[in-house]
């Protein structure tokens, strides 16, 4: 009898140790999988059941169900500005004129706050929505439709395609499954689920009016923010680089502000677009919504979870889209295709051929009539990817096989972000007008605290001096980093965002003191 419990405990032990062996097997291979793929196993271990409208009649009661439990609040949290109450004060005249100083009071305005909707992606809490939803946060809170609510964190920004990947730390969450959107059709019907203009989760119907269409929000965006950044050009200076990507499908389903990032789904419920924005006099619905491919979410999600960043792979050619006009000024007969302006030096265009002048009328046999069309289907591509470009030539078509090259722009204009935040870090560290030491491990212990600079000179004129900060208040963080010397501090300054700096002291223990200094008063 012993020895058959003996050998009972055994098998079950082993059982166990297979089991979970397995089940550690089978995580490590999700993790490696991509969203669509964890998705399509998902719904091979659990089927769900089509149902049938009993009524001739369209009916999304179905789609509804299955979509709007995986549909997403997110708020997002600014950080407030801290400022003296003398600004629009005749006061300040005087102050600007006859050089009176006078006792500032600080006037700090509550953090701002935005709202948004996501879409559950994957049962782990991966969620995407729009770029624009959670730029410049400081905090993005998500609330699920059992009214839970946690934070999130940024797992990858897009402005390009005004697309961002976060996530929460939770897990057996409903998601939407993917759909295909190059197989959407105008005309057919459409879904968009959010939460607009405060309410609670809203979905609308409508149907799909274009697709691959083009409205320039974007890369007006990216033109503000480069302009932020550089400065307006003057006329002899290089033009703007434009990055954007824009191929949206139009839908007039009921969409506001606060829809962005929520899904546009098809009548089955799957996903088929992220809503980005609208086109509207008033600000308000006009009849004209635009959502973002689904299939240019995915590749972008899985960019994300793969390299950590979008590898963008390039033809390497400007062209321009041909209309009956644009035939005319060019004296040429064709009036559908991208007609090749220049060819990038060294480039995958150039390697294989192309030439200017040239006239491109297809990708992969399919045919291109517009740059958006061309432009969603590369960026849906990688470097080393090949693709076969139909191109005309003096009236003859032909075929040619391009192996896209990565976009080095990209590194470029990353190392000069660089350069640009560690110049900006050193000349916000020179306005502080203030010196620092390290908190020695005596002050640590006296304060109850673990980092930690001591402010040991404020210099008139500069901003600790303008906000009236004491000698001897020891520094623990700088816009959320601990610093604990002069580097590092001003390291930390270089993660100012909106052009303020976060800055928490300890007078002493128990007690906290937190600054947000706009960096230009």
């Amino acid at each position: 009898m012993k020895k058959f419990g003996l050998t009972l405990l055994t098998a079950l032990i082993g059982g166990l140790i297979a089991v979970g062996g397995y089940k550690l097997f089978e995580s490590k291979r999700e993790s490696k999988l991509s969203f669509e793929e964890r998705q399509e196993l998902h719904y091979a271990n659990n089927p769900v059941p089509n149902v049938v409208s009993s009524t001739g009649n369209p009916d999304f009661t179905q789609a509804a169900a299955m979509v709007a439990p995986a549909v997403v609040h997110i708020t997002t949290t600014y950080p407030g500005r801290t400022g003296s109450s003398g600004y629009g004060d005749p006061m300040d005249l005087f102050e600007e004129f006859f050089g009176m100083p006078r006792q500032r009071q600080q006037r700090t305005q509550p953090p701002a706050q935005a709202t948004g909707s996501g879409v559950i992606i994957s049962e782990d809490g991966y969620i995407v929505t729009n770029n624009h939803v959670v730029v410049d946060a400081n905090k993005i809170e998500v609330q699920l439709t059992d009214k839970r609510t946690v934070e999130a964190k940024i797992i990858g920004r897009d402005p390009n395609t005004d697309l961002a990947l976060i996530k929460i730390n939770e897990k057996g969450l409903p998601f939407v499954r993917f759909g295909n959107s190059d197989e959407v059709r105008i005309g057919e019907w459409v879904l968009a689920v959010g939460y607009p203009l405060g309410l609670e989760s809203t979905v609308t119907a409508g149907i799909v009016s274009a697709t691959g269409r083009s409205t320039g929000i974007i890369a007006r965006e990216l033109q503000q923010r480069q302009y932020q950044q550089r400065g307006y050009p003057q006329s002899d200076e290089e033009p703007m680089l434009n990055t954007a990507v824009e191929s949206f499908i139009q839908t007039d389903a009921v969409i506001n502000k606060g829809n962005s990032g929520g899904p546009l789904v098809n009548a089955n419920g799957e996903l088929i677009g992220i809503n980005s924005n609208i086109m509207t006099p008033t600000g308000t619905y006009a009849g004209y919504g635009f959502a973002v491919p689904v299939n240019l979410v995915k590749k972008i999600a899985d960019d994300f979870i793969k390299f950590g960043r979008v590898k963008r792979g390039l033809i390497g050619i400007t062209f321009t889209e041909l209309n009956p006009a644009m035939a005319k000024e060019l004296e040429i007969t064709d009036v559908n295709g991208l007609y090749i302006r220049d060819v990038v030096a060294n480039g995958a265009a150039e390697e294989a051929g192309l030439k200017e002048g040239d006239i491109i009328t297809k990708l992969d046999g399919r045919a291109i009539t517009s740059s958006s069309d061309l432009q969603e289907r590369i960026y849906r591509l990688r470097p080393g990817d090949k693709v076969k470009l139909t191109y005309k030539r003096n009236g003859k078509e032909r075929d040619v096989t391009v192996t896209l090259k990565e976009d080095t722009r990209a590194a470029e204009r990353q190392a000069e972000e660089d350069k640009e935040t560690k110049r900006s870090a050193t000349e916000i560290y020179n306005k502080l007008g203030a010196g620092f030491v390290p908190a020695n491990d005596a002050k640590k212990k006296e304060l109850g605290i673990s980092s930690g600079v001591v402010v040991t000179q404020v210099h008139q004129g500069g901003l600790f001096d303008y906000f009236n900060v004491q000698r001897g208040l020891v520094i623990t963080h700088i816009n959320g980093k601990p610093v604990n010397n002069a580097d590092e501090v001003e390291s930390a300054l270089g993660d100012s965002e909106r052009g303020i700096v976060r800055i928490v002291g300890v007078p002493q223990r128990g007690s906290r003191v937190e600054l947000n200094m706009p960096i230009e008063y």
